[in-house]
């Protein structure tokens, strides 16, 4: 049986503003700097998960 991640491994904009308290306008001053990776598809833009335990984790 496979296991699954625990973890997603990409969140939208939005939940990731839920997760990390980051206030919106903040996060895409750290996406539009290029602190944050972000992968767009279609119209959606997403941020790997990892980025943002980085970006919390210190």
């Amino acid at each position: 049986m496979e296991t699954l991640p625990t973890e997603p491994i990409s969140v939208r904009v939005s939940t990731a503003v839920k997760l990390t308290g980051i206030p919106r306008s903040t996060l895409y001053e750290l996406i539009n700097s290029g602190e944050i990776e972000t992968v767009k598809i279609g119209r959606s833009t997403f941020i790997p998960y990892r980025c943002l335990r980085r970006l919390v984790e210190g």
